[in-house]
Protein backbone atom coordinates (compact mmCIF):
# COMPACT_ATOMS: atom_id res chain seq x y z
CA UNK A 1 0.00 0.00 0.00
CA UNK A 2 1.52 3.52 -0.73
CA UNK A 3 2.54 5.73 2.04
CA UNK A 4 3.07 9.28 2.04
CA UNK A 5 6.51 9.26 4.27
CA UNK A 6 8.73 12.10 5.79
CA UNK A 7 12.20 12.09 6.81
CA UNK A 8 13.40 15.83 8.55
CA UNK A 9 16.19 16.91 10.31
CA UNK A 10 18.09 19.97 10.49
CA UNK A 11 21.02 21.10 8.55
CA UNK A 12 23.74 18.94 7.20
CA UNK A 13 22.45 15.68 8.30
CA UNK A 14 22.49 13.96 4.51
CA UNK A 15 18.79 14.08 3.60
CA UNK A 16 19.09 14.70 -0.04
CA UNK A 17 22.18 11.96 0.48
CA UNK A 18 19.97 9.30 1.56
CA UNK A 19 17.22 10.46 -1.10
CA UNK A 20 19.74 10.46 -3.83
CA UNK A 21 20.61 6.85 -2.28
CA UNK A 22 16.98 5.30 -1.42
CA UNK A 23 16.14 6.79 -5.74
CA UNK A 24 19.11 4.64 -6.69
CA UNK A 25 18.11 1.60 -5.14
CA UNK A 26 15.00 1.47 -7.00
CA UNK A 27 16.76 2.57 -10.11
CA UNK A 28 19.03 -0.78 -9.15
CA UNK A 29 16.30 -3.11 -9.37
CA UNK A 30 14.94 -1.57 -12.88
CA UNK A 31 12.04 0.60 -11.02
CA UNK A 32 11.59 4.18 -12.43
CA UNK A 33 11.38 6.95 -10.10
CA UNK A 34 10.63 10.78 -10.48
CA UNK A 35 12.45 13.49 -8.72
CA UNK A 36 11.27 16.67 -7.64
CA UNK A 37 13.22 19.92 -5.76
CA UNK A 38 12.56 23.71 -5.40
CA UNK A 39 13.05 25.63 -8.13
CA UNK A 40 15.11 28.54 -6.24
CA UNK A 41 17.12 26.11 -4.47
CA UNK A 42 20.17 26.56 -7.11
CA UNK A 43 23.63 25.30 -5.07
CA UNK A 44 24.35 22.50 -7.30
CA UNK A 45 22.67 23.82 -10.36
CA UNK A 46 19.07 24.66 -11.62
CA UNK A 47 17.23 21.19 -11.84
CA UNK A 48 19.46 19.29 -9.80
CA UNK A 49 19.36 17.66 -6.52
CA UNK A 50 22.95 17.32 -4.94
CA UNK A 51 24.65 16.08 -1.82
CA UNK A 52 27.80 17.65 0.81
CA UNK A 53 29.25 14.70 -0.51
CA UNK A 54 29.11 14.93 -4.36
CA UNK A 55 26.40 13.17 -5.48
CA UNK A 56 23.77 14.64 -7.97
CA UNK A 57 20.67 14.20 -9.71
CA UNK A 58 18.64 15.87 -12.17
CA UNK A 59 14.91 16.28 -10.95
CA UNK A 60 11.96 18.56 -12.02
CA UNK A 61 11.23 21.75 -10.32
CA UNK A 62 8.55 23.07 -8.13
CA UNK A 63 7.27 26.45 -7.21
CA UNK A 64 4.53 27.90 -5.02
CA UNK A 65 2.56 27.79 -8.09
CA UNK A 66 3.27 24.03 -8.70
CA UNK A 67 0.10 21.64 -8.39
CA UNK A 68 1.59 18.77 -7.45
CA UNK A 69 -1.12 15.99 -7.94
CA UNK A 70 -1.40 16.83 -11.31
CA UNK A 71 2.35 17.12 -12.16
CA UNK A 72 2.36 13.23 -10.75
CA UNK A 73 -0.67 12.79 -12.77
CA UNK A 74 0.89 13.61 -16.27
CA UNK A 75 4.38 11.93 -15.15
CA UNK A 76 2.29 8.70 -14.58
CA UNK A 77 0.70 9.26 -17.35
CA UNK A 78 4.05 8.64 -19.15
CA UNK A 79 4.71 5.59 -17.78
CA UNK A 80 4.97 3.42 -14.67
CA UNK A 81 6.89 5.30 -11.77
CA UNK A 82 7.40 3.18 -8.76
CA UNK A 83 8.28 5.71 -6.13
CA UNK A 84 8.37 9.84 -5.96
CA UNK A 85 11.23 11.79 -4.43
CA UNK A 86 10.51 15.35 -3.06
CA UNK A 87 13.70 17.46 -1.69
CA UNK A 88 13.60 20.28 0.16
CA UNK A 89 9.76 19.29 1.12
CA UNK A 90 9.94 22.47 3.67
CA UNK A 91 9.41 24.36 0.75
CA UNK A 92 6.01 23.12 0.09
CA UNK A 93 2.97 24.71 1.10
CA UNK A 94 0.10 23.04 2.91
CA UNK A 95 -1.96 22.61 -0.33
CA UNK A 96 0.66 20.85 -1.85
CA UNK A 97 1.19 18.73 0.71
CA UNK A 98 -2.40 17.84 0.75
CA UNK A 99 -1.86 17.40 -2.95
CA UNK A 100 1.00 14.99 -2.17
CA UNK A 101 -0.99 13.24 -0.04
CA UNK A 102 -4.14 12.97 -2.47
CA UNK A 103 -1.34 11.34 -5.28
CA UNK A 104 -0.37 8.43 -2.86
CA UNK A 105 -4.53 7.81 -2.00
CA UNK A 106 -5.92 7.97 -5.44
CA UNK A 107 -3.57 7.47 -7.53
CA UNK A 108 -1.29 4.85 -5.37
CA UNK A 109 2.06 5.84 -5.44
CA UNK A 110 4.46 6.12 -2.86
CA UNK A 111 5.78 9.72 -2.14
CA UNK A 112 9.07 10.20 0.08
CA UNK A 113 9.19 13.48 0.99
CA UNK A 114 12.95 15.39 2.64
CA UNK A 115 13.10 18.34 4.42
CA UNK A 116 13.99 20.34 7.09
CA UNK A 117 11.70 20.77 10.33
CA UNK A 118 12.28 24.42 11.60
CA UNK A 119 14.20 27.07 10.71
CA UNK A 120 16.60 29.26 12.74
CA UNK A 121 14.51 31.05 14.32
CA UNK A 122 13.16 27.83 15.72
CA UNK A 123 9.45 28.00 13.75
CA UNK A 124 7.77 24.67 11.76
CA UNK A 125 7.94 25.85 8.19
CA UNK A 126 4.73 25.40 6.65
CA UNK A 127 5.40 22.40 4.59
CA UNK A 128 7.03 20.69 7.02
CA UNK A 129 4.08 21.01 9.67
CA UNK A 130 1.63 19.68 7.10
CA UNK A 131 3.83 16.48 6.52
CA UNK A 132 3.92 15.84 10.13
CA UNK A 133 0.28 16.30 10.05
CA UNK A 134 -0.18 13.96 7.43
CA UNK A 135 2.10 12.00 6.58
CA UNK A 136 1.72 7.85 6.95
CA UNK A 137 5.23 7.36 8.08
CA UNK A 138 7.83 9.82 9.77
CA UNK A 139 11.59 9.94 10.55
CA UNK A 140 14.09 11.76 11.66
CA UNK A 141 17.46 11.96 10.61
CA UNK A 142 20.10 12.83 13.17
CA UNK A 143 22.95 15.18 13.09
CA UNK A 144 24.99 16.44 15.41
CA UNK A 145 25.88 19.78 17.47
CA UNK A 146 29.60 20.36 18.10
CA UNK A 147 28.97 19.70 21.50
CA UNK A 148 27.88 15.97 20.47
CA UNK A 149 24.24 16.03 21.65
CA UNK A 150 21.71 15.54 18.96
CA UNK A 151 20.90 18.54 16.57
CA UNK A 152 17.72 19.81 16.27
CA UNK A 153 17.74 23.38 15.39
CA UNK A 154 19.80 25.68 13.65
CA UNK A 155 21.43 29.16 13.49
CA UNK A 156 21.69 31.33 10.35
CA UNK A 157 25.00 33.61 10.31
CA UNK A 158 26.60 36.49 8.30
CA UNK A 159 29.54 36.16 6.41
CA UNK A 160 31.48 37.22 9.69
CA UNK A 161 29.66 34.11 11.68
CA UNK A 162 27.37 36.61 13.74
CA UNK A 163 24.04 35.21 14.57
CA UNK A 164 21.15 36.57 12.71
CA UNK A 165 18.02 36.88 14.69
CA UNK A 166 15.56 38.21 12.17
CA UNK A 167 14.70 38.23 8.37
CA UNK A 168 13.13 35.97 5.60
CA UNK A 169 12.03 32.54 6.57
CA UNK A 170 14.11 31.27 3.35
CA UNK A 171 17.24 32.18 2.74
CA UNK A 172 19.59 30.00 0.48
CA UNK A 173 22.93 28.93 1.78
CA UNK A 174 24.80 25.73 3.00
CA UNK A 175 27.71 25.68 5.55
CA UNK A 176 28.71 29.19 5.06
CA UNK A 177 25.27 30.63 6.29
CA UNK A 178 23.76 27.58 8.70
CA UNK A 179 25.17 25.79 11.87
CA UNK A 180 23.08 23.06 13.45
CA UNK A 181 23.11 22.89 16.85
CA UNK A 182 21.09 21.19 20.03
CA UNK A 183 18.35 23.10 21.59
CA UNK A 184 20.67 24.29 24.63
CA UNK A 185 23.32 25.43 22.58
CA UNK A 186 20.48 27.56 20.02
CA UNK A 187 19.24 29.22 22.63
CA UNK A 188 22.65 30.58 23.69
CA UNK A 189 23.76 31.46 20.67
CA UNK A 190 20.07 33.74 20.29
CA UNK A 191 20.91 35.01 23.66
CA UNK A 192 18.84 32.66 25.86
CA UNK A 193 21.03 31.49 28.48
CA UNK A 194 20.71 28.38 30.06
CA UNK A 195 20.43 29.06 33.75
CA UNK A 196 23.51 29.21 35.61
CA UNK A 197 25.02 25.96 36.89
CA UNK A 198 22.85 23.93 34.78
CA UNK A 199 25.65 20.85 33.59
CA UNK A 200 25.72 20.11 29.72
Amino acid sequence: MAKLHFQYSTMNAGKSTLLLQAAHNYNERGMETYLLTASFDDRVGTGQIGSRIGLAREADLFDASTDLFAKIETRLNQGEVACIFIDEAQFLSKDQVWQLARAVDDLGVPVMAYGLRVDFRGELFPGSAALLALADEMREVRTICHCGRKATMVVRQDENGRVLLDGEQVQIGGNETYVSLCRRHWREAVWDRAPSGEKG
